[in-house]
């Protein structure tokens, strides 16, 4: 939070009795302060909590992220507290201080029942602060001793690690006998300028962190959405014009098809389709079915295949079955034969074979499967 910003510090009451206080800071200076809840919109505001609700400790803490430092917390804090870890909310901060060497870090103990009454009676109250801060940590870290301020009616001392409320009968005891150096009030108010813009440890973290609400970017949306437009119509030219490349492609194909069929064609003879009229020239070349020399290729190949059977006669119609007239020694030849022509994807059928000279005469139909 920037120092020169207007900023608004709000000090919670120690008791029911007591009233809200607070002060306003703009350009580095307290501008105006007030007793009650302050009026109209605050641009940013920082919120004190009492020092009798606040335990403060410091500890040597990992410092590579933030959720490492509050489970270490954890650790420390447990040994030190008689209230269940799963009751208090911890918060670990940072001091700047002159050593840079210095590895002791600020923990905020709490309840974290009394951190839900607070944020919602700020929420009644219209408040959403951005940095809740124990009192006592507003107050500079000594390099010796202790110091000891009035805010309003709630006196809290500091030392360089310590902090809590001030007690006539306790502070002795805390800090040893020795006498806390009473803050001037000009001190105190610079000391709250100083804490309000570079707060050294705040309560708002995990769970209770504060949640920002992200502005729309509309220019950022225009951008992303003719972005969006032009990527479309990129990918729709590109598909586009591969729609064309396969057009011109399959046309190409097609007439070079074309003319190939041309080449088989009868010289002189005219052109309607030349895939089919190929189709009729091959079935005229060949036969029908699968052609003649084919046919009596598979039947005289099942002949040779099967000794002491001949072929007789052998006629080819015009639907693509052959009649073949064979003639055999022995009733197991002629379906040998039958069975050579089948297994050459052909489908033979007899008809009724006669007994002559020892031998058997008669017809095998032979067809295309």
């Amino acid at each position: 939070m920037s120092m020169g910003a207007e900023t608004t510090v709000l000090f919670l009451p120690t008791s029911a009795v007591d009233s809200h206080r607070w002060v306003k800071i703009d350009g580095g200076a307290i501008v105006a302060r007030g007793d009650g809840l302050p009026e109209g919109e605050m641009a940013a505001s920082v919120v004190v909590v009492p020092a009798e609700d606040v335990t403060l400790h410091w500890a040597s803490l990992p410092d590579r992220s933030q959720a490492q430092s509050v489970a270490a917390a954890r650790v420390l804090v447990a040994e030190a507290s008689a209230s269940p870890m799963a009751d208090l909310h911890l918060a670990v901060g940072r001091e700047t201080t002159g050593d840079a060497n210095d590895p002791d870090r600020p923990i905020g103990v709490v309840s974290t029942a009394q951190m839900q009454r607070w944020l919602v009676d700020l929420a009644h109250a219209g408040i959403n602060p951005d940095v809740m801060i124990p009192a006592p940590m507003l107050l500079p870290r000594p390099d010796e001793g202790f110091l000891q301020a009035d805010l309003g009616g709630d006196a809290v001392v500091r030392g360089a690690a310590t902090g809590f409320a001030h007690d006539p009968q306790l502070t002795p005891l805390v800090t040893g006998g020795i006498v806390p150096t009473i803050m001037s009030r000009d001190a105190i108010e610079a000391a709250i300028i100083t804490a309000a813009g570079a707060p050294a440890i705040d309560l708002r973290q995990g769970i209770f962190a504060k949640r920002h609400r992200r502005a729309i970017d509309w220019p950022l949306v225009r951008r992303m959405g003719w972005l969006l437009v032009a990527i479309l119509s990129i990918t729709l030219l590109i598909s586009l014009v591969q729609i064309m490349q396969y057009g011109f492609a399959a046309d190409a194909i097609e007439r070079r098809a074309d003319l190939l069929a041309r080449q088989g064609l009868a010289r002189g003879e005219s052109v309607n389709d030349a895939a089919r009229q190929l189709d009729a020239r091959l079935v005229r070349l060949r036969g029908p079915g699968r052609g003649f020399s084919a046919t009596a290729a598979a039947i005289y190949g099942a002949i040779r295949g099967v000794p002491g059977t001949e072929v007789r006669a052998l006629n080819f119609d015009a639907k693509g079955a052959a009649l073949v007239t064979i003639a055999a020694q022995t009733e197991g030849q002629v379906y040998d034969v039958i069975r050579e022509i089948n297994a050459q994807g052909y489908t033979a059928t007899t008809s009724t074979f006669e007994q002559s000279n020892n031998r058997l005469t008669g017809r095998i139909t032979v067809a295309p499967k």
